[in-house]
This record gives C-alpha cells, sequence and structure tokens, in this order.
C-alpha cells in the first residue's frame, strides 16, 4: 500500500470538501493500492496535528469533525473531540508544519496542500519543498508572487555561471545556473525558453540588444525550483487538465503561440446571461444569491481572479513578468472600488449605473455577428498579456460558451488552423477539490 502523508491547508469551501472526497474514496483508493493519511489540517490561526505523524493520522471521524466546524464559521480550536491530536496556534502551527516538513522529507515524504487564499503561505511553501517535501496548490497567489528582473549588460553581469540559450534580435535571455537545484528544473526552463526563442526566430531583424535578463532568487522562482514535486493544476482551470496539457505540448518541443481563454465561472455566467438581453446589475444580484460570486461581486468583476490565472500560464510559458504588467480590464470604475463605496451602495445603486455601458457594447458586437466574454489572452511572440472584454465570433469555441463553464483554446505549432480546445466546469469547490485530489494523486510516485 503506497501511503502519502498529507497537510492541508486552509479550511474554507475548497479544503473542506478536499477533506470530503478523500474519506469518500477510501474504498476507491485501497483498490488502487494508495492511503492519504492526513496528519495534519490548519485554518488561518490554528493547526490540528495527529499525536504521531511518523505512524498516525487524523482519523475520518475527526476530518468529518473538522468539516462540520469550519462549516459553521468557526475555529479548529472549538472542535469537542481531538482524540490524541495536538493544537497549535499561529506562528507555533507554522513552526510546526516545518518541523513536520524536516521529519518527514527525510523519511517518508509530505504532500502539503495549500487550500487557503493567503499569500502569507509562500514563506512556508518555499521552505516545505526545500526540504524534499511536495506541494500541491490551489492557491493561485503563491504562484502569481513579485518576480524581480534586473537588466545586466552582458560584460559587465556578475553571475558566476551563464548560460545563454540564445539571444533573439528583440530579446535575450541569460538564466543564472545557480538558481536551480535540479537538473529537471534546468531543463524544464530550458523548455519555457525555447518556447518564446523558437517563437522569435522568424521575427524580423532588428537591433541587437545589450542587455541580457538574469533572473534574481525571489518567492516565485524559489518555489519552482523543484517543479516535480509541485503540482497545481486548480489554480487556473479547477478539474480541467489545463496545466498537464500545456507542459505535455512543451516538453514535447510544441512551442505554443498564443493562449485565449474564458477561466472565470462566474464572469462567463454573467456576460451569457447579459448576452440574452438581461441587465448587468440584475444578474449580478442572481449570480450572488446563487452564490456564483465572491461575497463582494466586485473581487470578480474586477478581473484580478482572470488576471492571475493569467499570469500563471504566461509564466508557464517563459514570460518573466509580474501581476502589474498585464492590462486588466475592470468592470466597474475605480470610484466604485470596495476602498471607496460600501458593498450595499454598489449593489443597490452602483452597478444600475453600469447596464447601459455593457448593453451597448453587446449590442454593437451582436450587430458585427460577434458575442462579448470576458477572456485572457496570452501571445508569446508579442509577451502580450491582457484581461477584460473582447469580441468573438459566435460560431467561436469562445462565442458558443454558455453558463458558467471555463475554456482555453491554445494554438501552437501542432495545433494551429485546429487548435486545442479544453472545456467544461471550471468552477465550484466539488470541481477545484476533485482537481486538488488527483494533483495529490499524480505525485504517489515520489512515495
Amino acid at each position: 500500500m503506497k501511503i502519502i502523508p498529507v497537510i492541508l491547508i486552509g479550511c474554507g469551501g475548497v479544503g473542506r470538501q478536499l477533506l470530503h472526497h478523500i474519506v469518500s474514496c477510501r474504498p476507491l483508493h485501497a483498490k488502487q493500492g494508495v492511503h492519504l493519511r492526513v496528519i495534519g489540517v490548519c485554518d488561518s490561526r490554528s493547526l490540528v496535528v495527529a499525536s504521531d505523524v511518523l505512524t498516525t493520522e487524523l482519523n475520518d471521524k475527526i476530518l468529518s469533525e473538522i468539516c462540520h466546524v469550519k462549516l459553521g464559521g468557526g475555529s479548529l480550536s472549538n472542535l469537542s473531540n481531538f482524540g490524541e491530536s495536538k493544537l497549535f496556534f499561529n506562528t507555533e502551527a507554522t513552526k510546526k508544519v516545518i518541523d513536520i516538513a524536516t521529519l518527514l522529507g527525510k523519511a517518508t515524504g509530505l504532500a502539503c496542500v495549500d487550500c487557503s487564499a493567503s499569500s502569507d503561505t509562500v514563506n512556508m511553501l518555499k521552505q516545505v519543498v526545500d526540504l524534499g517535501c511536495c506541494i500541491v496548490l490551489a492557491n493561485k497567489k503563491p504562484l502569481t508572487s513579485t518576480i524581480v528582473i534586473h537588466s545586466y549588460v552582458f560584460n559587465k553581469c556578475n553571475a558566476t555561471t551563464i548560460f545563454d540559450f540564445g539571444q533573439s534580435k528583440s530579446l535575450g535571455y541569460v538564466h543564472a545556473f545557480s538558481s536551480f537545484k535540479s537538473l529537471f528544473s534546468l531543463l524544464f526552463r530550458i523548455l519555457q525558453t525555447l518556447n518564446l526563442e523558437i517563437l522569435r526566430s522568424q521575427e524580423p531583424q532588428g537591433t541587437n540588444v545589450s542587455g541580457h535578463r538574469a533572473i534574481c532568487k525571489d518567492d516565485y522562482n524559489k518555489l519552482i525550483t523543484h517543479p516535480r514535486r509541485i503540482r497545481h493544476e486548480s489554480t487556473v482551470g479547477a478539474g480541467l487538465p489545463v496545466i498537464v496539457s500545456l507542459i505535455r505540448m512543451l516538453s514535447s518541443g510544441d512551442p505554443v503561440h498564443h493562449i485565449i481563454g474564458s477561466l472565470s465561472g462566474t464572469l462567463g455566467y454573467i456576460m451569457s446571461e447579459v448576452e440574452e438581453g438581461k441587465p448587468l446589475s440584475q444578474v449580478v444580484k442572481v449570480a450572488k444569491s446563487l452564490g456564483y460570486t465572491e461575497p463582494d461581486p466586485r473581487d470578480d468583476l474586477s478581473g484580478m481572479d482572470v488576471a492571475r490565472k493569467a499570469l500563471i500560464l504566461a509564466r508557464l510559458l517563459g514570460q518573466q513578468i509580474n501581476l502589474g504588467d498585464i492590462k486588466v480590464e475592470s468592470l466597474f470604475p475605480k470610484e466604485m472600488g470596495p476602498d471607496v463605496m460600501p458593498i450595499d451602495d454598489f449593489l443597490n445603486s452602483g452597478v444600475l449605473s453600469l447596464d447601459n455601458d455593457i448593453q451597448e457594447r453587446v449590442t454593437k458586437a451582436s450587430s458585427r455577428g460577434n458575442v462579448l466574454r470576458y477572456a485572457c489572452v496570452v501571445e508569446c511572440s508579442s509577451l502580450r498579456c491582457e484581461v477584460g472584454l473582447q469580441e468573438f465570433p459566435r460560431e467561436s469555441p469562445l462565442g458558443r460558451l454558455k453558463g458558467s463553464d471555463n475554456v482555453l483554446v491554445v494554438y501552437s505549432r501542432c495545433y494551429n488552423e485546429r487548435p486545442l480546445v479544453i472545456q467544461g466546469a471550471g468552477a465550484g469547490n466539488d470541481t477545484t477539490a476533485a482537481g486538488v485530489l488527483a494533483d495529490i494523486l499524480d505525485l504517489q510516485d515520489l512515495f
């Protein structure tokens, strides 16, 4: 029996659903010869951990009670029966996770699963993966943390060992070998670079660029130093096979030209409803009542969640950019932002003032045989990365999109005239948690 020790960070909707999936899939996993041994569960304030992380686990009864307590808005400290498990708080909890990773990284291995929505987990995750453990992410923020890029004139660069993977006429790429701790990581970086360089090989000749880019060590690059031990499918398409499909294409030498996608189930639903003539204000309120939006719908309407997904995809394809480099179109003006306008005022009056403009854009698109979709675009050759409302032909993959489905259209050398289209449910706790569970199981060969 293959045993995978698991620590879960985050007990929100996705985290709770993941625990439900783990418990309900026990018979299936037993037939597959694998057992997920949940040894710890964290929320934002505390950690419940098994008494002996080497041999014991939090039993299914405790896991079910954790889900019940967190669903009611309580803390892990509100558990009525800890059994032989232990409770740690705040910084003590973080230290305990690192201690466990130190122990299990040298023994049985560990899968640290981040289902939170916090950027505060990055430092802990870096340490966990450096200790030889695996990480699985539904949380987008660790993969969208800021990277620091410095430009150097080549002959003044102080990097000790340099690999020059070919300088295009528009931009050169130089990577410091010291930033890689494994050959697999180096090869992965080469694939990313070659994806850009192959696409640039046919660009018109121009002036040589004297400055090369050396990527400084930072949170993001340290986190992805060990790509074999990281899975993050659910950060982009919930349970859809987006990340794995792109990695397979890159590793087979099929350079990706550009990606177009509708990656927000919430905005997909809103735009398909508005297309049918319903006012934006009405659709937003219905979406909120159905639980499709965040508690404050502006978190969805701002487009920042889609921008983070686009950033993850762009970085996967080799673009060294930050969130601030992405052109993001918000569906509401700054004066209606959460820091300026209370949510009740936005829902009662603010969103009403947006109806006419959106409907006018929908009508104009329709007159041209198109529809409006909130989409992301990542173009490798031009380094273009943007998200916002765009027109698409009605019979295109994005034009046919209805409801809360996600769709990603990938153009490459092999998928050029007929692109690769990945479509399906891309939102919801159940779907996302299933994607996380699949990522955990995908790591089993490392245990």
